[in-house]
This record gives C-alpha cells, structure tokens and sequence, in this order.
C-alpha cells in the first residue's frame, strides 16, 4: 500500500514528488511515456527563476528529479492507463494494462501534449527553431521573420507576443477567416509587425539536414498552389491536449478534457486524489507555475492523509 502515487513527471510531478518525499511520505512516482515532461525536449530554458544564464531544459528536469530521489522518491517506467475510483481511498492504478497499484492518495501530473502538424520534420527540429511555446522560446529570435501557424486566440497571442522580438510575423492560417476572439483579432490586425497568410497550410518544415529552421513549404488549399517561403523559426499554435483520456467517467473534466479542481486547492471531484501542472493549466502553461500547483497538490495530500489518520 503507498501512501502517494504521482501520474507523471515534468514540473508538476517532480515538484509534488520533492514535497512528498520531504515529508517522509515515500512517493511513487510513474513516469508516463514522456519521462520529465516537455521541458524534457527544449533546449535552453531562460524562464525559469535562479539561473541567471538560462538552463538546459533536459538538465533542469534531471536535477529535480534527482532533488525528489535524495529525499526517497521512488522512480518506475510505466504508464497508467486506469484508476479505481469507485470505492474511495485506497485507489487502484492499472499500470500498461497488465498491472496494478494501491495507494491512498493520488496527484495526477499527466500534463498535456501540444498539437502538432504530423510532418517528420516537426520532430526533428523541435528545439531547434521550432517550438510551441512562444512565451518559453520568443527571445531567441531577434530580427527574424517568423511564422505561426493556427488561427484562433493562442495562435494570435502568441504572434504578439512574438512582435516584441521578431522582425516579422506571418500567420498561417488554412481557412479565410480566424476562430479568435474578435479582441484579439483586432489586436493582431493593427500590428504592423503580423500580417496573414490566408487558406493556406505548413506542408514541410526545412532544414533537419542542418538542424535548424530554415523555411517551410506553403501550399494554398483553394489553389493547390505550393511555393517556398523562407523564415527563422516556426511556432506551432494550434492547441493543446491535456493528457487525461484515461480519466474520463472517472473525475470531472471540463469540456476541453482539463482536470477540475476545487480552487483555491488542487483537490479534484474525488476525495483523496489531486491534480496538477498542465493537466489541470490550460491559462499560463509554463515551469514555474507548474511546479507551484506541484507544491499545493503535496501539501493537500500530505494533509488529506494526516487527517485521515
């Protein structure tokens, strides 16, 4: 029987995880299938308070990670694909389908994926001038043209945004009009950093061979048209999925498939299970806000399991 069982790593589970640990309550942590979370897959991290130079992101998740292990959080490979609720506390977790778990408290930190393309080169050069996350990679291109690919209201944020840095921001978007709130439309329309390509999709990224951004191929839906358009960098801005499938019917989730919490708390509809990071965050999205629901989902549960008691 654990005391704790933590769904994911990034900055959320490995932040809860060093607060379980500390309070002597041993977590089980199981690392999904994108062991330290998209911070796992960046590069530099200039975001992320007390380093003055910026941070690897892959360096930066594995001293947390180890910070949690000093304190005895336990590490396991494995994806859980279930949970038990039906009966309260203690909590069943079905780990790749073929094994199980109990624990009296549980903090889901699955997070969420970002909405990508589908081309093979979007793997290739992700962190090499290819990001989703402008707030988190904005600064490195200075005086470059850029181009954001999407067309409703992340998509726009982030092309402003971008505007602070960029020489230029071209917005690519497959259909003639734009799904954003009207607000941000205008925004965006009076920028005369941003302009639009309209009916019109990403149907390559270039160069992997030189493991960098060098351009894309745009093809125009009307027309089939395809050309080259040389840029610096790309942003994919065409949303987020939370990575929470394996919960529904189980705990509330909202429309877009967000875990509800009771705020102030990161208490779920389930008493004695917890949620944070990007599986619940679909506002900010960034380190150090995850890693501070991280800290809240351990201190409810170190308190849900003293009262308990």
């Amino acid at each position: 029987m654990e005391n704790v069982v933590i769904v994911g790593t990034g900055c959320a589970g490995y932040t809860a995880a060093l607060y379980t640990s500390r309070a002597g309550l041993k977590p089980l942590v199981f690392e999904g299938d994108l062991p330290n979370g998209q911070l796992g897959t960046t590069t530099l991290v200039e975001n992320y308070p007390g380093f003055p130079e910026g941070v690897d992101g892959p360096v930066l998740m594995m001293n947390m990670r180890g910070q949690a292990e000093r304190f005895g959080t336990r590490y396991e490979f494995g994806l859980v694909t279930d949970i038990d609720v039906n009966n309260g506390s203690p909590f069943t977790l079905t780990i790749d389908n073929d094994r199980t778990v109990e624990s009296k408290t549980v903090i889901l930190a699955s997070g969420a994926s970002p909405r990508y393309l589908g081309l093979e080169s979007e793997a290739a050069l992700l962190g090499h001038g290819l990001s989703s996350c402008a707030t988190c990679d904005g600064a490195f291109f200075r005086d470059q043209e850029l181009v954001v690919v999407g067309g409703g209201d992340t998509a726009l944020e982030d092309s402003l945004f971008l505007t602070r840095f960029a020489s230029k921001v071209n917005v690519v978007h497959r259909r003639d009009e734009l799904r954003a709130s009207k607000v941000m439309q205008e925004r965006a329309f009076e920028n005369d950093k941003i302009e639009f390509i309209w009916d019109t999709v990403v149907t390559e990224i270039h160069d992997p061979a030189r493991n960098t951004v060098t351009g894309v191929t745009l093809k125009n839906v009307k027309t089939d048209e395809a050309r080259e358009f040389a840029c610096g960098g790309v942003f994919i801005a065409i949303g987020h999925v939370p990575n929470t499938k394996f919960l529904e019917g189980k705990i509330d989730l909202d429309e877009n498939g967000y875990i509800k919490v009771q705020s102030p708390t990161t208490n779920t509809s389930v008493d004695g299970i917890f949620a944070c990071g990007d599986c619940v965050d679909h506002i900010y999205r960034q380190a150090i806000s995850a890693a501070g629901t991280g800290c809240a989902s351990a201190i409810d549960a170190e308190r849900w399991l003293a009262k308990s008691e």
